[in-house]
């Protein structure tokens, strides 16, 4: 697969631009991934829409670009992508701080979306003992940024899945080892000082996909059924599954986000 590069504020982004026609479906990765956990997906995805996917900044081959990365900031980004690859409208998914992201997006460039998909994200802002959670890890990063990676990576999972998913999970480490310690900060402090963006949904004009797992530890799952109740046309998905559930259950999720992704391009 080809790898493409845009400026963007000085410095280099990364993506890939795989597939053809008029359905577009874009996925952004989480916190300390790159968009190479997407590429199952890209493989089959290609053979029947176009698909983009990109490293945030300050993750994968894309830089940093100063001390806070805020989702803001990254939605100026993957405007930018969009634009470099004359993309107008598409279908976003976001995983977990890719979903916070999106949801920026959505605020800012919604004429651009078709659709959008939180997977294992929400719309809500941290509480206190949230940005104090997130104060911590980055104190740890500063110290020791290969053990917050080794300690981080299996508890996104669902216990019953750590070990079917061994070799998935050490190939997430290995992308996460490679996340810079000022990339990972920089992430840290835009998720502290995100908004709650409640109103992003309650606003929306597209369909709103929410896909969840009952043994994800990182989403209270009531909260996101709440949210889900703010937009005009949104679905939820339940998996039983954790933090990961493209990864845990993979061939599930990779028929909803197709299906949901031609459903949003009919209407």
């Amino acid at each position: 697969m080809i790898h493409r590069t845009i400026e963007f504020q000085g410095k280099r982004m990364n993506y890939q631009d795989e597939g053809s026609g008029k359905q577009v479906l874009v996925l952004l990765h989480g916190f300390m991934n790159s968009l190479k956990v997407w590429q199952r997906f890209v493989l089959e995805y290609m053979h029947y829409i176009r698909v983009i996917t990109i490293d945030l900044i300050g993750h994968g081959d894309s830089e940093v670009v100063g001390e806070v990365s805020s989702m803001e900031l990254q939605a100026d980004m993957i405007k930018a992508v969009l634009d470099n690859a004359n993309v107008r409208q598409c279908v976003m998914v976001g995983h977990s701080m890719g979903g916070m992201i999106t949801l920026a997006f959505a605020e800012k460039y919604p004429d651009y979306l078709k659709g959008f998909c939180l997977l294992h994200s929400q719309a809500m802002s941290d509480n206190p003992k949230g940005i104090e959670n997130r104060k911590r890890a980055c104190h740890v990063v500063s110290e020791n940024r290969l053990k917050y990676v080794v300690d981080f990576i299996p508890n996104l999972f669902a216990k019953k899945n750590v070990s079917k998913c061994a070799s998935e999970i050490e190939e997430l480490k290995e992308i996460a080892m490679a996340t810079s310690k000022e990339g990972i900060i920089a992430a840290q402090m835009g998720m502290i000082e995100r908004k709650d963006r409640q109103d992003v949904l309650e606003q929306s004009k597209v369909p709103v996909l929410f896909i969840i797992g009952k043994d994800d530890i990182r989403i209270d799952v009531l909260n996101v059924l709440a949210q889900a109740s703010l937009a005009d046309f949104s679905e939820i998905m339940i998996l039983n599954s954790g933090h990961m559930s493209f990864i845990e259950e993979e061939e599930v999720i990779k028929q909803r986000l197709l299906s949901f992704t031609k459903m949003c391009f009919s209407i």
